[in-house]
């Protein structure tokens, strides 16, 4: 599909008009309209558009999702694999190597050269509405993203920033659990740490912690952490201390991201990275953890999706399945044309 014009739908701002694309974050800070993917593995792509204007919620162009059959989606762990990785990551608990691991899967079927991510993202958009969706087109760079993200990796205006990591998930709140809470708890701790890095020291703050967000068919846990960039750091600076997010690796980091890397069998790609957009002229901008996020694989002719879940001590392995599951089954019967799935 590469001839579908490049654009993005992002934060209520429809961009057009390409004018060139960058994997260098100072461009963030010089000048211009910028849609950003990160992959999980560190691939960053930073795309300037010319022409940039507001549209109102619900306003994404007509258009027909051509999905695959909810008979087709493959997994890149089944759940027996699953089950075993969360066993796995326990020991490296009980061995002191790691508080919190994220264990993720790649759900993957066979889409046609018709498949076209905005149609995809207007469906999201009517079925699945959330706080950061979006859309990032652009094909000749093998950048064909449509999200339904609840998450805000990071929120910039001038120096002040803030992260909003989600940590604890269930179908309802009376099914949260406490190692829900710990989980969510865990992580702030991370962010405040990595904010730190690149703040003014005492400006990082926790304004709300284990906040309650009802979403379509499930609930999470959400905190806001805050900080003020310090003098001399732009968005290289905030990228390099923050990416990947910390809600969707572990704590500590570095020991969470070496268990992922042994245990996990697909690269996550855009799913778990980060989609949003840079206003350079502004000083703002608004990047999404990119969680329930579909995007489209060319070279394999197939649409892929992550899904995931946070492991503790306190995990129960069938349960940590179930939770991936529950994120799963609601956005991947929706992309498969309204039909039932199951792993």
């Amino acid at each position: 599909m590469d001839d579908l014009p490049p654009l993005a739908l992002l934060g209520g701002h429809l961009a057009t008009g390409l004018m060139d694309v960058t994997s260098d974050p100072s461009a963030l800070d010089a000048e211009g309209f910028w849609a950003v993917t990160a992959d999980f593995e560190g691939r960053l792509t930073c795309a300037r558009f010319r022409d940039v204007r507001r549209i109102a919620a619900g306003g994404v162009p007509a258009a027909v999702w051509h999905g695959p059959s909810a008979r087709t989606w493959s997994t890149s762990l089944d759940r027996s694999a699953y089950i075993t990785g969360v066993a796995r990551i326990r020991e490296h608990i009980a061995a002191g190597e790691v508080y919190q691991a994220n264990l993720c899967r790649i759900l993957s079927a066979p889409v046609g050269a018709g498949a076209d991510v905005l149609a995809l993202a207007g469906l999201l958009g009517r079925h699945n509405p959330a706080p950061y969706a979006g859309v990032i087109r652009i094909p000749r760079q093998g950048v064909e993203v449509a999200s339904a993200s609840p998450e805000l990796f990071l929120r910039r205006d001038g120096k002040d920033v803030q992260s909003g990591p989600i940590k604890g998930t269930a179908r309802t709140e009376a099914e949260l659990l406490e190692k829900d809470y710990a989980e969510n708890v865990m992580i702030v701790d991370l962010v405040r740490n990595d904010l730190g890095r690149v703040c003014d020291p005492g400006s990082v703050t926790v304004p709300d912690l284990c906040v309650v967000e009802k979403h379509p068919g499930l609930v999470h846990l959400v905190s806001t952490v805050r900080g003020r960039l310090r003098d001399g750091a732009g968005w290289p600076e905030l990228l390099a201390a923050t990416f990947p997010p910390g809600s969707v690796t572990g704590a500590p980091k570095r020991s969470a991201l070496r268990i992922i890397d042994a245990l996990e069998t697909a690269p996550r790609g855009p799913y778990c990275g980060g989609i949003g957009w840079v206003d350079a002229d502004r000083g703002r901008g608004e990047l999404a953890v990119g969680i329930r996020t579909f995007w489209i694989d060319r070279a394999e002719e197939a649409l892929r999706f992550g899904t995931g879940a946070g492991i503790t001590w306190g995990s129960d392995p069938e349960g940590e399945w179930q939770e991936t599951e529950l994120k799963a089954g609601r956005l991947v019967a929706i992309a498969s044309a309204g039909e039932s799935y199951a792993a």
